[in-house]
């Protein structure tokens, strides 16, 4: 595989190779089952098992207790931040809080105007969304239907390290770039939702984690499509489930649990990667200028800038000669963005972090 590139894509991601090889060796047919992964039936018993095996393994590597339910839908995070307030929003007295902390959550409550009241706890879109708000900055509402985080803003680069203390009120969060990449206390919510294509999947199933007692909130008459309580009651297979990418999903919870040792060994590792490049921004003498503040700063997306933008270019080109892909940054931000989730080896952030290096070294000797 010497002609694999690093993929530093934001999403769909880097898969790990282990899976790509075993999901390439039962692509044509699947052992014990006569046909492919992408020909079988949602209600077969060969797919009933992969999607069983998917639910045991989050709840074995997030600890999830029993009085929550796992759902495989489509979608994306997008819709799920039309079908959070759908479910728990629509009809109800009290509005929901939303806290920016970047593009993302910026795009959530957009959804949610439209079918509740909604408040804004916090925004940092003043300061280009470059940090978490401290708890004393939060105008949380206590009779608020939920509150609404993004753990984890891709396109900034900045992350929450612990969750914002919500009292009796439900959190709810888009965990979509940093789910699976660190432990979670899943009790403190009441729903979770993440898209596949970061770190647990391909792009095509959406996991959402949902506290039993929510389900009661739901309103009648919603589309069924649409409804939580629908997919629960069908085990997420109401309508054709997505197969493949829930089959690829089951392999890479097998490969977090037997391979790399779960979820507290690949946090160590994740937490090992991001700091080899935060070192290099920081040692830089201000010719690489990190978005995110430092106690904010994300461990999975890592955004950059130069002191001087006309090198962006240049930078780009060379990584891409050392096989280094897909680093710029979103238009938003600008800059280089170094996605490093789960599936990126150590050695695809060594290549980076000294091409960081000697990029500089070269930049600064012309000068």
């Amino acid at each position: 595989m010497s002609n694999r590139v690093y993929n530093f894509s934001a999403g769909p991601a880097t898969l790990p190779l282990s899976v790509l090889e075993k999901t390439q060796k039962d692509l044509v047919c699947l052992p014990g089952v006569g046909a492919s992964i992408l020909e079988i039936s949602h209600r077969s018993k060969a797919f009933t098992e992969i999607i069983q095996t998917a639910d045991a393994n989050l709840r074995e590597l997030l600890d999830i207790p029993g009085n929550y339910k796992i759902l495989f839908l489509h979608g994306g995070a997008s819709l799920q931040f039309s079908m959070v307030p759908m479910n728990l929003l629509r009809e109800k007295s009290a509005p929901a809080d939303y806290i920016l902390t970047g593009t993302w959550g910026d795009k959530a409550i957009k959804e949610a105007r439209k079918e509740g009241q909604t408040r804004i706890a916090w925004d940092g879109a003043d300061e280009n969304y470059k940090r978490i708000p401290k708890a004393n900055e939060l105008e949380l509402d206590p009779e608020a239907t939920y509150v609404h985080i993004t753990t984890n803003e891709t396109i900034q680069g900045v992350q929450w390290q612990s969750e914002p203390d919500t009292g009796k009120v439900p959190l709810v969060c888009d965990a979509s770039s940093d789910f699976l990449s660190r432990p979670i206390d899943v009790r403190k919510y009441g729903l979770i939702y993440a898209c596949a294509q970061k770190n647990a999947g391909p792009a095509g199933v959406t996991v959402v984690i949902l506290r039993e007692d929510l389900l009661e909130q739901i309103p009648a008459g919603l589309p069924s499509m649409l409804d939580y309580s629908v997919h629960v009651k069908n085990d997420s297979v109401y309508n054709t489930a997505p197969v493949f990418p829930i089959y690829v999903l089951k392999l890479v919870t097998d490969w977090l649990k037997d391979e790399v040792g779960g979820i507290s060994k690949i946090a160590l590792i994740n937490e090992k990667k991001s700091q080899m490049l935060y070192e290099v921004i920081d040692q830089s003498d201000g010719f690489y200028i990190g978005h995110a503040e430092p106690e904010c700063r994300s461990k999975v997306n890592v955004t950059w800038r130069f002191s001087d933008n006309d090198l962006q270019a240049q930078f780009l080109e060379g990584a891409l000669a050392e096989g280094l892909t897909d680093l710029k940054g979103h238009r938003s931000v600008g800059g280089i963005r170094a996605s490093i989730y789960n599936a990126m080896p150590a050695e695809g952030v060594e290549k980076l972090r000294d091409f960081m290096i000697a990029f500089a070294k070269r930049s600064v000797e012309k000068v």
